[in-house]
């Protein structure tokens, strides 16, 4: 979908909690040029205003996406950063994001203009009533997205569906609205999709409109909040009803995703260069790789997690030792499980889940980058010299899911990959883990097998899945397997968090990295010029050492329990006297699970 930076309706005011305003939005409209009686009594003038929308609340590429400037994949296991959270020592202020979301500017000011936009086309004369629908159905989608990204930063957050005339002390008394519990903040992004499902279509027939939200879309968004309310974070009781709810919200998504047309990709690599009519793309945002076309921009992900080869990439996300050896081996097993497939840490890479090569660059692998097919990556040290140049990988890998092979050299800065936010596979391990919370296990089987399938790991022994596990066991092997799947899709600091699962995986350790050395002795003088032909298990055995090192230099890691609900900043709380801090924090007394 061609997204377009234009506004005729909405002027800028402070919405509940008197946070930032939207000057630059502003400065991209006329606001003397229009009525919104002109305005939505036509649908192709109304649809400008809904397209604005989406450009002002789609998410940017979920790797890149920031809490209080940390990358998402630094606060889990996938890569490394320093940051307080893991210090242990974030304070209430440190955490911003109350007004600002992930990557975005102002929640509740865009919570304003969506609002906004709900009222203007109820009081408009637009004559087709399914324009009307969708149109609102488009806004109620995004009212829901806005909703559950404050809800799993802080719990309850105070409910705003009208634009509040934020003008006048009076008006400014009205705005000071107390949380809502976290039950009514579930309730209302579920009543916001439900009124999105019903409005939206199936399937929009039109190119033109593609990356636009579906029926199926939001009830994916529906069986994910869902989830997150399940899960212990937010059910610290295990409460049946609430897996109840999500079981029944995830099958929904699944029927109407795939009456939509929604499946898994063929193929797990290829799935991210397909653009219209790519099945696996449920909820997406579009971007350009056109210098020229400022409606849509690069996405920012491809050329900073690229090696620094011929002057591009930057060579980020960088994956830990701990993530390259999660992956299972190619019969679904874990890296020691397995009895067909022996592991050994000096050959890491081989006989691994297919996955791997499609997500981890690692030394010597033949890597089709900047237009060249036969690329080998090496990224080792000669003595205290990398042969790579002056940026080396810290941690011995780079990420390579994602990361368009075709691109040439110069052309790497304007990549115009699509972030899929949602994709079939989440449908699918969403259901799969709603299915075993309700203690259906055989459906979660079925998801755990078609994932399992899509990526070719060996069909033999059930794709490698234990038989007979319990809930308690399948909970633990679909994580795992989101793990896998979602690796640097932004998604893995947030099971951490709602699994409550930081103090058992990370606390008290420090995560890895490898330098790999090329041996003073024993190494063939031309080997520089010979590498790319020679067999890479005689590399890594006999020319290559392997050192692992702490990527956590300062601090074991210390994430803290009162960071499961993090705090309202101090501002927010000064800018309305009826906010209460959460529980945890100094001066809290409100309850974020219930």
């Amino acid at each position: 979908m061609k997204r377009i930076y234009t506004l005729a309706l909405v002027a800028c005011s402070v919405g509940a909690l008197s946070l930032t305003g939207c000057e630059d939005a502003l400065d991209k409209m006329n606001l003397g040029s229009t009525t919104e009686d002109l305005i939505f009594a036509d649908s192709a003038l109304a649809q400008m205003n809904i397209d604005y929308i989406y450009d002002q609340n789609l998410p940017s590429w979920g790797p890149t996406n920031t809490i209080a400037n940390i990358n998402l994949s630094n606060l889990s296991d996938e890569s490394a950063g320093e940051s307080k959270f893991f210090e242990g020592t974030l304070q209430v202020n440190d955490v911003t994001d109350f007004g600002t979301g992930l990557n975005v500017t102002n929640n509740y000011g865009k919570l304003r203009t969506i609002n906004m936009f709900l009222e203007a086309v109820d009081r408009g004369t637009i004559p087709n009533e399914q324009s009307k629908k969708r149109l609102k159905g488009q806004a109620y989608f995004f009212r829901a997205w806005r909703y559950f990204d404050l809800v799993r930063m802080y719990g309850g957050v105070p409910l705003v569906l009208s634009s509040l005339n934020a003008v006048g002390p009076e008006a400014r008394d009205k705005a000071y609205l107390p949380r809502n519990t976290t039950t009514e903040t579930f309730a209302q992004i579920v009543s916001d999709l439900d009124a999105a499902i019903a409005s939206l279509p199936t399937k929009w027939t039109n190119n033109a409109d593609w990356g636009r939200v579906t029926k199926g879309a939001a009830a994916a968004l529906k069986a994910r909040a869902l989830l997150y309310a399940a899960s212990p974070q937010f059910n610290p009781t295990d409460d049946a009803a609430k897996w109840t709810a999500a079981y029944n919200a995830s099958k929904e998504a699944q029927i109407l995703c795939t009456a939509g047309g929604y499946a898994l990709h063929a193929s797990f690599d290829q799935l991210w260069f397909q653009e219209v009519g790519n099945k696996e793309a449920v909820f997406i945002t579009g971007f350009n790789n056109s210098t020229g076309d400022q409606t849509r921009k690069p996405n920012t992900f491809d050329n900073a997690a690229r090696p620094f080869v011929n002057g591009t990439g930057g060579g980020s996300h960088q994956p830990t030792w701990e993530m390259v050896k999660a992956f299972p081996m190619k019969d679904g097993k874990k890296p020691g499980e397995s009895t067909k497939y022996p592991y050994t840490d000096q050959l890491f890479y081989k006989n691994r889940d297919p996955r791997f090569d499609k997500t981890i660059a690692y030394n010597g692998v033949t890597w089709p980058l900047n237009g060249n097919t036969s690329y080998k990556l090496w990224t080792y040290y000669n003595g205290n010299t990398s042969v790579e140049g002056s940026k080396p990988s810290n941690t011995g890998f780079y990420t390579r899911k994602a990361i368009d092979p075709n691109v040439a050299a110069g052309s790497a800065q304007f990549v115009g990959t699509d972030w899929m936010e949602i994709r079939y596979a989440e449908v699918l391990l969403n259901l799969a883990e709603s299915a075993a919370g309700a203690n259906d296990l055989a459906t979660a089987y079925t998801q755990l097998r078609a994932i399992r399938q899509r990526a070719g790991i060996e069909s033999t022994g059930d794709y490698g899945l234990q038989p007979g596990m319990s809930r308690a066991e399948m909970l633990e092997a679909i994580l795992y397997e989101r793990q896998i799947e979602f690796a640097f899709e932004g998604k893995r600091f947030w099971d951490l968090r709602r699994w409550k699962k930081f103090e058992s995986v990370l606390n008290g350790k420090r995560r890895t990295g490898v330098t790999l050395t090329l041996k003073t002795t024993g190494v063939p003088a031309n080997f520089a010029t010979t590498r790319d032909g020679l067999n890479l298990d005689q590399v890594y055995t006999d020319y290559l050492t392997l050192t692992f090192k702490n990527l956590d230099t300062k601090y074991a890691i210390n994430w803290r329990p009162e960071y499961y609900y993090f705090p309202i900043p101090q501002t927010a709380i000064d800018n309305n006297p009826s906010m209460i801090q959460n529980m945890g924090w100094p001066n809290g007394s409100f309850d974020p699970i219930r």
